[in-house]
């Protein structure tokens, strides 16, 4: 047999050179990196367009990196970015020996004579990058699946975390010097001030919204309440102003009920008809046209209703990071906390350790995806056998010290009218009906207060109190026909209503009517 050529001299085919490169080297655009650094040195206009899409790591060559890093700096620095710019800069960084000097520098600007097509360039250097992040990550979670002793919960979630991670173009990174962060605070600052109305997101309750400023970006509220004082009636009210009135994406899990109940109580708060019309569908033909006009705005509105049960802490994650790639949701909100499950390896701890395990996690998902999430709790039955007004305390969260102490907001709704209580406990005395209070006990970035709201009870929502001078008018005006053609005469009490509407399906807890 004859021995093999030798590959010296030999000429190799393309497909021979194509299978060296997927076994030996990383996806790479090295060229391309030449080019674009070399017109971000000769064309201001170059660093302008890519300066936002490039960071250092995306560069293959560690030549290329230290370039990006001082026009990087220049460009913080606001100081022009040319090629006496950068080789000074590179001098100071104790890197312009290492990148070749400065023939090399003069070298890159040689190569371009603008800054043309740079962002497409660009654009290839990070797909680049992102693919052999894709095949680090790949890697780590063969390695992670060989391994025995790892939890294949604990190994799905860590795999789509790092996968979202490239999707979004939030790779971790160190830790980051404090200019950095002051750069970033500032231009958040400037932002806020150029920016009308509210930084975070607006509630559509005006008192709530002035103290917090809205619910801001990676924030973990708590909204506890015991069974009966309205906590779906409140952050439904909420999911409504938020997906309705102000277009922003609303993601509701549902644990308790199930998203066709939840929509007919928004529907029922959408149109003025009475859940207990709506249940046995015994319309008028006026309220059948009200009820077709009214819905429109609600249909369109980017709301997203998930109802699995017994839902774990990893599916949540998964099913919100899905829900922000593809609709870009503003805000979660989970009824409620003590129906979700830790699921994986934490099933074999007790409740307490559970629901510590679910609130560290809320948290976590809440800064990962940078968005507020709002978790409804339940209280414990302390609150029923104090005396006084039963207003809840901090100490009454259920289960777990660990809510109140992830959470950034804590807040109660209290209604004393559930408790035959007919006056509030002010210098004014004034009644209670139709009321409700939301309680600010816990803020980590501001102040507390006790801020009243109105509660309709057939409709189940809650709304401004200040629409109406007092609870006795709000009545009246609903109940008068003049005012308000599509009103229901006779409505039952909240309970009646929520109680036969509602509840019939529902996981009960402590016979929860909301």
């Amino acid at each position: 047999m004859d021995n093999p050529k030798p590959l010296v001299g030999r000429k190799i085919d393309k497909s021979t050179i194509i299978n060296l490169e997927r076994g030996k080297i990383p996806p790479q655009a090295t060229d391309l990196e030449e080019v674009v650094l070399g017109a971000m040195m000769i064309d201001k206009k170059g660093v302008d367009e890519v300066i936002d899409i490039l960071h250092p790591d995306v560069f293959y060559k560690e030549s290329h990196r230290f370039i990006y890093e001082a026009i990087f700096k220049l460009f913080e620095s606001s100081e022009p970015v040319d090629l006496l710019t950068v080789s000074s800069q590179l001098k100071k960084d104790g890197h312009l020996e290492a990148i070749g000097g400065d023939f090399y520098l003069i070298k890159l600007t040689q190569k371009v004579a603008s800054s043309a097509h740079i962002e497409f360039h660009a654009r290839i250097i990070l797909q680049k990058f992102i693919q052999r992040s894709l095949i680090k990550i790949s890697n780590e979670i063969i390695e992670d699946a060989y391994n025995e002793g790892t939890d294949v919960f604990d190994l799905l979630d860590n795999a789509e975390s790092k996968l979202y991670e490239v999707t979004q173009g939030n790779l971790k990174r160190s830790a980051e010097t404090a200019q950095n962060l002051v750069i970033q605070a500032k231009k958040r600052i400037e932002e806020i001030a150029n920016k009308e109305g509210l930084s975070g997101i607006a509630t559509g309750f005006d008192k709530l919204d002035k103290l917090t400023s809205g619910w801001q970006p990676s924030d973990l509220i708590i909204v506890a309440a015991r069974p009966g004082m309205g906590k779906t009636a409140l952050t439904l009210s909420m999911a409504r102003n938020i997906a309705v009135d102000f277009n922003q994406g609303v993601a509701f899990f549902s644990c308790e009920m199930s998203s066709v109940q939840l929509i007919t109580r928004l529907i029922s708060s959408e149109t003025g008809l009475s859940s207990e019309k709506l249940r046995t569908g015994k319309l008028e033909k006026h309220e059948w046209e009200q009820l077709n006009v009214k819905v429109k705005a609600l249909e369109k509105a980017p709301l997203f209703i998930d109802d699995t049960p017994s839902l774990s802490i990893f599916d949540l994650r998964a099913k919100a990071r899905r829900l922000k790639s593809q609709h870009d949701i503003q805000i979660i909100i989970i009824d409620y906390l003590q129906l979700m499950t830790a699921g994986g390896s934490q099933k074999g701890g007790n409740r307490e350790q559970e629901i510590s395990t679910i609130s560290r996690n809320l948290k976590a998902l809440a800064k990962e995806l940078n968005v507020p999430v709002i978790a409804l709790s339940q209280l414990s039955r302390a609150v029923e056998t104090r005396g006084g007004s039963k207003r809840p305390l901090l100490s009454d969260l259920r289960e777990s010290g660990a809510i109140e102490q992830d959470a950034d907001i804590v807040s109660f709704i209290y209604r004393p009218e559930y408790y035959k209580i007919d006056e509030w406990d002010d210098e004014e005395r004034t009644p209670t009906q139709g009321q409700g209070e939301l309680i600010v006990a816990k803020h980590r970035n501001g102040g507390l207060e006790n801020i009243r709201l109105k509660f309709i009870g057939n409709l189940g929502k809650f709304d401004n109190l200040d629409d109406f001078d007092s609870p006795f008018e709000f009545q009246s005006k609903m109940n008068d026909t003049d005012e308000n053609p599509f009103a229901t005469p006779n409505l039952p009490d909240a309970n009646q209503a929520f109680g036969s509407s509602f509840n019939n399906d529902a996981p009960q807890d402590d016979d929860v009517p909301f």
